[in-house]
């Protein structure tokens, strides 16, 4: 199918609507495995109010995933100078829609089905042969499409939710005889007390483990077992857990913590007819375990990149015989010999690289180099996009071929503001910074942080 080989965004239109020409809607619902955890039984978890509020204006990451035609619901409108810069960089945007009223601890999905006149417009491209494309699909946005009469694109929330389990990473590798860290899977108090007895083990050995929820994400969700009082501590919670709800399954990974020396992450996308494109691989960049965003392009060996494409055939294959077509990412690690690790966990969904790759095609040329990552900043007051523009005056990029910050997220800078208005707030900038040479992609990004860290950038805000 010679469309499924030209360009990421006909592609994927090809692989979840079977044309390249299809007007999608896309959902920005960012950590919807939040929905697929629900009746889950869970590991510690701690998150705040405000970072709720940042993640879910993650939706505008799909402004930019979308093309002329296309169509993208937002939780409130983009800052205006934000649009006009990326109407500068001559971005062909997609058609806007914005819920009547946000709640900044709901998801883009659950604001929109609580606006009766958007479901009614949403409806009505129906009409036009539109669907919808999710960051990722749940039960919340199948009853989006129910309520507005939008047809998904792509697989529903039963396969999706079945494919992005880690229970189903492991044993998908182990039937593709791909390399994994030493790992056992549990469905049952019975295996995951068995599972630690191997992870006692492994730190008999002077090496450690992590125990993870199926559906865990951004760093949630996983415990490092690095002595005998977190491993017990694990099981006796799991254990009051089960018997409180009753619930007697249970779906937890127990792993190996290998070292490393690179975290990848490479995507794929599965076709109508089971066909497999690999897009791209990139080096992650990590902190804590928590994606903080890429570098690209990957700059790895034939013998490092070659098994990441024979893996993602595998893969692809075996996510197509089960029902699912679309986008998919796949953690991998480099070990300290160089070697790969093709398979740490699969995501069945977009993720944050896919957000990207748009931007790639037409910004970074072969040749050049990139960086996607955000900068966190602490703010007083809500600061508008022409006042960033400002401030980093000389360091944003203003034309194909050139260098700089393009920012390819601006509604997560003032999304903590509303959570506690008058009180500092934090925000993140994302932006994917372009260069000719790895010397001056690190000297933009120092200079990026510097000024955004800057007494005059704390003045500004």
């Amino acid at each position: 199918m010679d469309e499924f080989l030209r360009g990421f965004l006909p592609r994927l239109k090809t692989a979840v609507a079977g044309s390249p020409q299809a007007p999608l809607v896309f959902l920005g619902n960012f950590e919807v495995e939040e929905v697929w955890a629900r009746g889950e039984h869970t590991l510690p978890r701690f998150s705040a109010a405000t970072g709720s509020a940042v993640v879910n204006r993650m939706d505008e990451f799909a402004l930019l995933l979308a093309g002329k035609g296309d169509h993208v619901v937002l939780k409130a409108p983009p800052d205006p100078g934000y649009l006009a810069y990326l109407e500068g960089l001559g971005l062909d945007l997609p058609v806007l829609h914005t819920v009547a009223a946000q709640d900044t601890q709901r998801t883009v999905t659950e604001d929109a089905l609580a606006d009766p006149a958007l479901l009614a417009a949403l409806g009505e491209l129906a009409g036009q042969g539109a669907t919808l494309v999710p960051h990722g699909v749940s039960v919340v946005e199948e009853e989006l499409a129910r309520s507005a009469g939008l047809p998904l694109a792509g697989p529903g929330a039963d396969v999706c939710k079945a494919v992005n389990s880690k229970i189903y990473s492991r044993r998908v590798a182990d039937g593709l005889g791909l390399r994994q860290p030493r790992g056992w899977t549990c469905e049952s108090l019975d295996e995951l007390a068995e599972a630690l007895d191997h992870a006692r083990g492994l730190l008999a050995e002077g090496r450690r483990a992590v125990v993870k929820e199926a559906f865990g994400v951004s760093g949630k969700g996983i415990v490092v077992l690095d002595n005998e009082r977190w491993i017990e501590r694990v099981l006796r919670m799991v254990r009051q857990r089960v018997e409180r709800s009753g619930q007697q399954r249970i779906a937890f990974v127990v792993e190996e913590w290998v070292p490393h020396s690179g975290d990848l992450n490479y995507q794929f996308t599965v076709g109508p007819e089971g066909d497999v494109h690999f897009d791209f691989v990139k080096r992650a960049v990590t902190e804590g375990g928590v994606h903080k965003g890429h570098r690209m392009p990957a700059r790895l060996t034939p013998a490092q990149s070659d098994p990441l494409r024979d893996a993602a055939a595998g893969i692809g294959a075996r996510l197509a015989r089960d029902g699912y077509t679309g986008v998919v990412g796949v953690d991998a690690l480099l070990d300290t010999e160089g070697g790969v690790y093709p398979v740490i966990e699969i995501n069945a969904r977009n993720n944050m690289s896919t957000y990207q790759v748009r931007l790639q095609e037409r910004f970074v040329d072969d040749g050049r180099c990139a960086l996607a990552r955000h900068y966190p900043l602490r703010l007083t007051r809500p600061l508008s996009f022409d006042a960033l523009a400002d401030l980093l005056r000389g360091l944003l990029l203003e034309q194909t071929g050139g260098s700089g910050l393009l920012v390819n997220n601006f509604a997560t800078v003032n999304a903590g503001h509303a959570v506690r208005p008058g009180e500092p707030f934090d925000g993140r900038l994302y932006g994917l910074v372009v260069a000719d040479s790895v010397a001056e992609l690190a000297a933009l990004d120092d200079a990026i942080a510097a000024r955004l860290m800057s007494e005059g950038a704390i003045h500004a805000c």
